[in-house]
Formats: structure tokens, C-alpha cells, sequence
């Protein structure tokens, strides 16, 4: 039976859900807010309309006769699109609104992990009392990260001993309008990204990843939604080890245990400590960029993923061909604090040459396509090891040129990931 899939977002991250759907046995439909170029050209229809909408989402699925939907966005699952899809019939790969609480509500993210005993969370307080927020901050003996516990785009987190001062950090509480932030220790190490595909009480993961937030080379610079991103040819992470990994994986399992109607993605952020991995946070959907590292190396059918997951079985076991990747994303000058949109885009498909091309943010006119004021596109390398991925991304990076854009050159570079195998022999005092 071939299926109508529609699949919900316009991103970087969708594009790549959209090319691991494009030789399946599927007619792909999107929708998105913004009409993403890359998307359009695969899909046999795409749909602009406010895809926080649920009732305008349902309509465009029951319009295209949808067999399966696959969300994007966490901002769509907060709004209940999987359930209003649900009611109407269809199968949407995405948790319903209750169990997408694990990323959309930092305190009930906590909260859920400490009732339910699950490994690798870091202490914590939970306040919607700001003044309360600071007193705590100049009581507790040690640095803090300072957590909206609503949706920030990955911006809203502020480090003490890190990104600012503890005077700092209380003049960004009582600034903000912010009406509930988590408070919780701060995890010294390097941080990693394991994605689970979950159906059915059962998951299967993919290999780790590791992203880059800060705007500038070095990690310098404010939070972005993610500079870039790597992975090697093994399911670890060149400073990692098997057992690292595996103890990852074990807080997946006791996670997915707990959520029992979970289905999905379940993306662990962890950081690599000295005394192994603890939870930065848990995200209910593909990372963006990570799901441009992990897809095009997926030799499943992530049809037969979907698939598995509404007839009520478990993941198939997946494949990933034993390949490194790398993702460094363009964005417009400025991003992210003063962003200049309308500069022209000049790679394409073609001209990326071995690297593969996703479109996210951009505006497409009669004569080319443009930014806009968020994350341009990302170009990706596959290849047998990180320094030759690297080196694609790389020579896709240059086609393009800086003319109204930005890049972390730096991502994926020898010495970059040397250095993070070195803090971790430091750290492990190896």
C-alpha cells in the first residue's frame, strides 16, 4: 500500500525528514508557515498555513487523504497538533501534547525525572516567584544554570560562571517575563545528543551527535537554535566510550519506561561529565541540526519506522551506514541578537557539489532565493571520517560565499575536536 504522508514544518530538520521519505513508497505532502524550496520540490503539494493551527493542519491532511503525519517543530506539538490529527484518524509520528511536556515544560521535565527515579539528573529548584529565584542563586554553594521553563528556541538559557556573572544572572530573572524558570546545577564536560526513534514501548537510537550553540568560532558568542553539528563513523563521539554511550542509552530506557504512551522522537541532550553522562534536557522531536547528521546516513526505510509505529509494533532495528558527518548551517549577518535579511542565496543542489543542501529559513522570489532573519540553510558532508566531511561541507560553504552571511568555519575541524577529546582526558584526569 503506498501511504500519503504529511509531513508538518518547514525547516532545516524537515528537509531532511523530507529526503528520508523521498524514495519510500510514499507521496509526500507538506505544510509549513513559511514555503520551504527544498521541501516543495520533493513533495507532491505543499500547503502555507499556521501550522500551530490544529484545525488547519487537520484540514490539509483529511484534503490530501493523509495515512501518516510526521510533526516537526515542538511549537506544533505544544499546540496540540498530534492530538487533533488523532482525533481525526490520522497517525501522527510525534508525541500528543501531555507527553511533549518532557521538552515544552522545563519544570515538569525535572519534576518527571525526579518522581520517577530516573538516572543523570542534576539537582534543582523550580520557581515562579523571581525574587525567590535570586535568593537562591546567592544561597547555593556552586554555579547554576538559569532555564526558562518555557519554549526559548534553545536561547533562553543563561550560564552562571559561563555565560555571565550571578549579579548578571539575577538582572536577567527579574528582567525577563519570564513567569516560571528552573534553577539547576551547572554540568561541567562536553555535551552530546543521542535521538531515540520511539513507538510502542520500544526505541531505537540513533549514533551521537554533537552541536554547536554559541554564534561564533571557538564557542564564542550568544545561543543560537545551532551553529552546526558532527558525528563520526561509530556510534560514539571520538571523546566518548562505549560504555558513555551505553549509559546514555540506559537513560533513554528509563525514560521511554516511564512515558508509557510515548511515540516519537526522544532527543537526549547530555552532557559528558567526569563521572559520566547527566541530562541537560530531554527534546521531544529531531534535533535541528542533528536530524541533518543522522538521516542521511539512516538505511532503514524511515517509511517502515512510521509505519511500525501505527500498526503497533516496535521500531524496526536500524541501520546507519558507518559514515562521519557534518553540519555547518549559514545564517544571515547578525544572527542572532540583530539578523539583516535579503541577502542572496548562491549555492544550490548543483553547485553544493558532494554536500548535501537543506534549505530552512529563506525567502524564494523570481529571481533566487534570500534570507530572512533566522537560519538560512545548512550544507552537510558524508564521508568515511569527520576530517573528510569536513572538508565537503567545507568546499559547499565556499560556493556559497559570506556575502550577507555567517558560518562557524570552525565545526568539525581537527583541532576544534581535539580539544574536546582533551577536556575530557582532563576532566577524567586521563
Amino acid at each position: 500500500m503506498r501511504e500519503n504522508v504529511l509531513l508538518i514544518g518547514g525547516g532545516g530538520r524537515e528537509h531532511a525528514i523530507a529526503r528520508a521519505l523521498e524514495d519510500s513508497e510514499a507521496d509526500l505532502y507538506a505544510c509549513a508557515g513559511n514555503k520551504n524550496p527544498g521541501i516543495a520540490r520533493i513533495a507532491a503539494g505543499f500547503e502555507t498555513l499556521e501550522t500551530t493551527d490544529p484545525d488547519a493542519v487537520v484540514d490539509y491532511a483529511e484534503e490530501i487523504d493523509a495515512t501518516l503525519a510526521v510533526v516537526g517543530p515542538e511549537s506544533y506539538l505544544e499546540a496540540g497538533v498530534v492530538d487533533a490529527l488523532e482525533d481525526a484518524g490520522i497517525y501522527a509520528f510525534g508525541p500528543k501534547e501531555a507527553d511533549a511536556r518532557i521538552e515544552t515544560d522545563k519544570a515538569f521535565q525535572r519534576r518527571f525525572m525526579a518522581d520517577n527515579d530516573i538516572p543523570g539528573c542534576p539537582d534543582f529548584e523550580t520557581f515562579d516567584d523571581m525574587d525567590a529565584a535570586c535568593d537562591f542563586i546567592d544561597e547555593y554553594d556552586g554555579d547554576l544554570a538559569i532555564k526558562p521553563a518555557g519554549l526559548t528556541g534553545g536561547k533562553g538559557v543563561k550560564v552562571i560562571g559561563d555565560q555571565v556573572t550571578p549579579e548578571e544572572g539575577k538582572e536577567y530573572i527579574r528582567e525577563s517575563d519570564y513567569d516560571r524558570i528552573v534553577l539547576e546545577e551547572r554540568l561541567i564536560g562536553e555535551e552530546v545528543t543521542i535521538q531515540a526513534f520511539v513507538a510502542n514501548g520500544a526505541f531505537e537510537t540513533a549514533p551521537a551527535v554533537q552541536d554547536h550553540k554559541r554564534a561564533y568560532e571557538g564557542d564564542e558568542g550568544p545561543n543560537t537554535g545551532g551553529m552546526g553539528s558532527y558525528s563520526a563513523a561509530t556510534n560514539e563521539l571520538p571523546f566518548m566510550t562505549d560504555e558513555d554511550y551505553e549509559e546514555a542509552v540506559s537513560i533513554i530506557e528509563a525514560t521511554v519506561d516511564a512515558l508509557e504512551d510515548y511515540r516519537g522522537i526522544l532527543y537526549g541532550q547530555f552532557m559528558l561529565t567526569e563521572t559520566g553522562p547527566r541530562v541537560v534536557e530531554f527534546n521531544a522531536r529531531f534535533g535541528d541540526p542533528e536530524a541533518m547528521n543522522t538521516l542521511p546516513v539512516l538505511e532503514t526505510d524511515f517509511l517502515d519506522v512510521l509505519t511500525a509505529a501505527r500498526d503497533g509494533e516496535a521500531p524496526p532495528e536500524l541501520e546507519f551506514a558507518d559514515q562521519a558527518t557534518v553540519c555547518k548551517y549559514a545564517v544571515p549577518e547578525g544572527y542572532p541578537t540583530d539578523p539583516e535579511a535579503g541577502a542572496k542565496v548562491q549555492v544550490d543542489e548543483e553547485s553544493a557539489g558532494d554536500a548535501l543542501l537543506y534549505y530552512a529559513s529563506v525567502d524564494e522570489r523570481d529571481d533566487g532565493i534570500y534570507t530572512t532573519t533566522s537560519r538560512s540553510f545548512a550544507v552537510v558532508g558524508v564521508a568515511d571520517s569527520i576530517d573528510e566531511a569536513e572538508e565537503i561541507a567545507e568546499d559547499a560553504l565556499a560556493v556559497a560565499g559570506d556575502e550577507g552571511l555567517h558560518m562557524r568555519h570552525d565545526i568539525g575541524k581537527a583541532d576544534l575536536v581535539q580539544r574536546r577529546i582533551d577536556h575530557m582526558n582532563e576532566l577524567r584526569d586521563e
